[in-house]
This record gives structure tokens, C-alpha cells and sequence, in this order.
């Protein structure tokens, strides 16, 4: 059988320490299956599967996608 190559993946870089990634499910019923933390400097490359379809990044990292670079940040407290 023929690998099958999947363009859609992401590079996620940490920019602090106690970043997450979480995968969602695909479905009618979305769940967590499965979750990394990363400390500043690591990188997490994630491709979607039949089984991911989503990818949830909390606090301050770097994401690489083949459609661009995005930034997410760390959760704000209001004075």
C-alpha cells in the first residue's frame, strides 16, 4: 500500500515555559485525545489525521502553518 503524504501539519515553537497543545477529535462528538506541554525553546510539529482535525495551543508560542505564521499569547489579567 502507498504512504499517503498530508500537507497539513503545524510547527509549533514555545515561547515560554508551560505552553500547551491539544488535539480534538474528528466526529460528531469533538474530545480531547491527546495533549503535549512545552517548555520555551521546544518545538512540536502536529499533523492532522483521520483522527485530528483540530489543534488547541494555550499560551505564548509560535505557530508555523504552510498558510502562514501566527502568534499566540499568554492569557491576560486585567488590573
Amino acid at each position: 500500500m502507498k504512504e499517503q503524504s498530508n500537507p497539513d501539519f503545524v510547527v509549533v515553537k514555545a515561547m515560554e515555559d508551560g505552553v500547551s497543545v491539544i488535539g480534538l477529535t474528528r466526529g460528531t462528538d469533538t474530545r480531547f485525545h491527546h495533549s503535549e506541554k512545552l517548555d520555551s525553546g521546544e518545538v512540536l510539529l502536529a499533523q492532522f489525521t483521520e483522527h485530528t482535525s483540530a489543534i488547541k495551543i494555550r499560551g505564548n508560542a509560535q505557530i508555523f502553518t504552510p498558510y502562514g505564521e501566527v502568534h499566540s499569547e499568554t492569557k491576560r489579567v486585567k488590573d
